[in-house]
């Protein structure tokens, strides 16, 4: 009796690594050929990662990888960080704002004749060190 009940209990689990090795397989047959917005995703799946915005702060500015917002620079301060950054790259100026992420005291957003558009850094002394494409943008 003892044979007969091991026998049964092994066909019974293989019965049972069959069932559940079917249901698997119906389960994935079933992901796979699902239409789009039809089925949520699973949990283990990892989601896809979208583009992050980029950080801003209360007055609507960029803020930097060191948590400081950019600011608007005075009147001044602006038409030469302007000027300084047209003489090195042809556009018209976007906006002049202080730096948050490359060190330089001061920035221009340049849109270029073919659309792009650039940063170009300047230092205190209003003389271009850098000029970066955006994110985005050929």
């Amino acid at each position: 009796m003892n044979r007969i009940t091991k026998a049964a209990g092994s066909v019974g689990a293989l019965a049972a690594l069959a069932l559940g090795g079917s249901a698997l397989a119906d389960a994935a047959s079933n992901n796979s050929t699902s239409t789009a917005g039809t089925s949520a995703p699973s949990a283990s799946a990892p989601a896809a990662a979208a583009p992050a915005a980029p950080a801003r702060g209360p007055h609507g500015r960029h803020v930097g990888a060191n948590g400081k917002e950019e600011q608007a620079l005075s009147s001044d301060v602006a038409k030469k960080v302007a000027a300084a950054a047209l003489a090195k790259v042809k556009g018209t100026v976007e906006r002049t704002e202080t730096d948050a992420d490359h060190g330089s005291p001061y920035e221009a957003h340049i849109r270029k004749s073919d659309g792009t558009e650039v940063e170009v850094l300047v230092n205190e002394n209003f003389e271009v060190t850098a000029v970066n494409a955006m994110r985005g943008h050929p």
